[in-house]
């Protein structure tokens, strides 16, 4: 976990969580100023940002490039109190650890987030490959609303075979 630099007295101990994210949902962050996740879609109960680096790059490398042609890594701060009220699921392995916020919440969550939610990493397909056919590519801008993620319970698009 990364250490959160020490501030006044009166500000609140924080969380540090991660969030993979595919283009159309990064685009709609930084519609926020970088200080807000956007509302679920209706079949997307859950909002889950995961407690570790790691486990965030695993996802956005393997399943978002896949599905949406480049995926990113993003870290944020949260009030450590607030945070405390949701659950951490373990969704595999040891680390695989995830906080699973109900979509209905989420607007309040966004209020508890200090500061501004930073892109620490990008990853795009090898080189020689294009996105999946279809995707929206790397630049690609999505209207803002309602966003559907990607996430590793959802089975990658099948390798095409040249």
């Amino acid at each position: 976990m990364i250490d959160t630099p020490r501030r006044d007295e009166a500000a609140p101990a924080t969380r540090t969580l991660w969030r993979p994210t595919g283009p159309e949902e990064l685009a709609l962050v930084e519609a926020s100023g970088w200080r807000a996740w956007p509302p679920r879609l209706p079949d997307q109960p859950i909002f889950y940002p995961v407690l570790n680096e790691d486990y965030a790059i695993r996802i956005a490398r393997d399943w978002n490039v896949p599905a949406s042609g480049v995926g990113h890594v993003t870290r944020f701060e949260i009030e450590a109190d607030f945070a405390a009220r949701y659950p951490v699921r373990q969704a595999g392995g040891e680390t695989i650890l995830e906080l699973w916020v109900p979509a209905e919440e989420l607007a309040e969550f966004n209020r508890h987030i200090v500061g501004r939610i930073e892109l620490v990493r990008s990853f795009h397909p090898p080189q020689g490959e294009s996105p999946r056919p279809g995707s929206r590519g790397p630049g690609a801008r999505r209207p803002a609303g309602p966003q559907k993620a990607t996430h590793p319970r959802r089975k990658p698009p099948a390798a095409r075979t040249p």
